[in-house]
């Protein structure tokens, strides 16, 4: 029995602690959403900057969105490659349109189009946000971003603010849905405390501390454009605090192999960029999948108190995983009908979800090229000067 043991030992204890912080987590989510529906008076003048490459669905109605923030004043820039790029018929009215035509050998197209609109911005905007084309957001998307690094805000040591996307697709399907499950695994390591890093998709960081850390210095020879902002946020010392209000939300469907594809692509960009965590990841759902199939072979021998060790093993995922849909509802109330709905999956499918996590990890542990968005990327990491 020591193969058992040696698997399902380290899957409880690692179960278990997965729990920590969660009340503490919910709380925060609460305390934040309150203050950032409240945020008001001085509010910097924004510029906001959204890539975009080609047809994503729905990028019509999430420009929209965007444009169509509860702000006192700010700008939208859509910045892309050429103008082939923008899809016709997308724009909303007032919108600056930025053409990057940069090219940069081991430098992302994203990222390069990202360093050509800061140029671009209006001298008087004082905070920068970054907005991805798949996602739409909420009226007071741009609020909840700012809400953390107004001058009011007490903690001078806030470098950026970052929100999460959440995956709500409709209608749904059995690969869609799981990668909302697959992904908000990652939504859920967000919250009180340093985060991690900054999701690319909605962040943003004031002017005057992105000229401050050199952020554009970090986005050189990188493709990650939210790991290369966190590497500068972190090494000047900074934190980067989860502004709950600003979840972005991505409502289309994907089918298996496009789901593996994508997710792989982000599981090697993360053990390019961050290694520690791609290790600690990998670590840990090889014993959650080992205490799984442990039990699993033992309660098939016959062992009653395997059946216990995986219930209680599965138990507290499941309760982490119901958890987190229970946060992105509060976090997203206008998606109230999309939880309703399918929010059981965040519960149930988890053990799944787990199995799907090492897959990719395994999968991602070899190569250090990616496809994205028709480019060919080789990843490498590189320190900046600062």
């Amino acid at each position: 029995m020591w193969w058992f043991w040696f698997f399902a030992g380290p899957a409880l204890v690692l179960a278990f602690l997965s729990l920590r912080g969660e009340r503490k987590r919910a709380a925060y989510v609460a305390g934040k959403l309150a203050e950032e529906r409240l945020a008001d008076g001085v509010l910097p003048p924004a510029t906001v900057i959204v890539p975009v490459k080609g047809p994503d669905p729905g990028l019509r109605e999430n420009l929209a969105a965007l444009a169509a923030q509860d702000y006192p004043d700010y700008e939208l820039i859509v910045v892309a490659h050429s103008a082939a790029d923008v899809p016709a018929g997308v724009l909303p009215a007032h919108v600056r349109v930025v053409l990057a035509h940069a090219q940069e050998p081991g430098t992302g197209e994203k990222v390069l189009n990202l360093r050509t609109a800061v140029r671009f911005a209006r001298r008087d905007s004082l905070l920068y946000a970054f907005a991805d084309s798949d996602g739409r957001v909420s009226p007071l998307w741009l609020r909840a971003l700012a809400a953390p690094l107004l001058p009011s805000t007490p903690d001078a040591q806030i470098g950026a603010s970052t929100g999460y996307r959440w995956y709500a697709p409709a209608p749904p399907d059995f690969w869609s849905l799981m990668r909302s499950v697959w992904d908000a695994v990652i939504a859920g390591t967000f919250g009180p405390g340093p985060n991690a890093f900054a999701w690319g998709g909605s962040m943003a960081i004031l002017r005057e501390t992105f000229h401050a850390i050199h952020v554009s210095d970090f986005w050189r020879d990188t493709v990650s454009d939210d790991y290369a902002l966190s590497d500068a946020v972190h090494r000047a010392g900074l934190r980067i605090v989860f502004a709950p209000g600003a979840m972005a939300v991505s409502t289309d469907r994907t089918g298996g192999r496009a789901f593996l594809a994508w997710a792989r692509r982000q599981l090697t960009i993360t053990r390019v960029y961050r290694p520690r965590l791609w290790w600690t990841a990998l670590i840990a759902h090889i014993f959650y999948c080992g205490g799984m199939a442990a039990a699993i072979a033992a309660s098939i021998q016959g062992s009653r108190g395997a059946e216990w060790v995986l219930l209680a093993q599965l138990s507290p995922g499941m309760l982490k995983g119901a958890n987190r849909a229970t946060l992105a509802k509060a976090e997203l109330p206008e998606y109230k009908a999309w939880f309703d709905r399918h929010a059981w999956v965040h519960t149930l499918w988890v053990p799944l979800g787990t199995w799907i996590w090492l897959i990719v990890l395994l999968a991602s542990a070899f190569g250090n090229h990616i496809q994205w968005r028709g480019n060919r990327y080789r990843l490498r990491t590189v320190h900046p000067p600062v």
